[in-house]
């Protein structure tokens, strides 16, 4: 622990070498890991480099509680679950698409405010931290109640609540606007 707390302050204060040794050591076993998530190698690996990238731009503001290893891998993990959802979401869309473009009878105006509004609604969830936009779309699109997601998140309801709290708060801003 005092080793992970060393490593964070530096990288905290721009150490490159610090953080190119924790990516060097933690890179492979990370990609493994997320592979064995979501099945794919090159989406495995652009979630943990994407991981790093976010790790060293904000690398100011982190602050790890727990071991180093257990924030990076949680943090893996919760990416990969995000990403699962976001596969369903371009998935039940493509669906809708396939199954709009069979009837003629639609309006083109109304296709091309349902893309905008789509489109404005992934940037909402891009913009969400990653346990936030999983909690919204587990209970927006999956249909889950927030005692089903706390069970499989583990953690509490009131944490779901405060999440989807968060994120209808985001939605209602970014909607209002325009």
């Amino acid at each position: 622990m005092i080793r992970d707390t060393e490593i964070i302050r530096r990288i905290r204060q721009g150490d490159k070498a610090e953080f190119e040794s924790l990516f060097r050591s933690s890179y492979v076993s990370l990609v493994r890991y997320a592979k064995s998530i979501i099945k794919d190698h090159d989406s495995a690996e652009e979630i943990v480099q994407d991981l790093f990238f976010r790790l060293w731009q904000n690398r100011g503001k982190i602050n790890i509680e727990s071991s180093l290893n257990g924030y990076l891998f949680r943090a893996v993990h919760n990416k990969c679950l995000h990403y699962i959802n976001h596969l369903k979401i371009v998935g039940q869309h493509a669906q809708e698409t396939a199954a709009g473009q069979t009837s003629k009878s639609e309006d083109p105006v109304d296709i091309i405010r349902y893309k905008e509004l789509q489109e404005k609604i992934n940037l909402i969830l891009e913009r969400l931290p990653d346990r936030c936009s999983l909690i919204f779309c587990m209970s927006r699109f999956d249909g889950l109640k927030y005692n089903e997601i706390a069970e499989k998140l583990s953690v509490s309801v009131k944490t779901v609540e405060a999440n989807m709290g968060r994120a209808l708060k985001e939605f209602r801003k970014a909607l209002i606007e325009k």
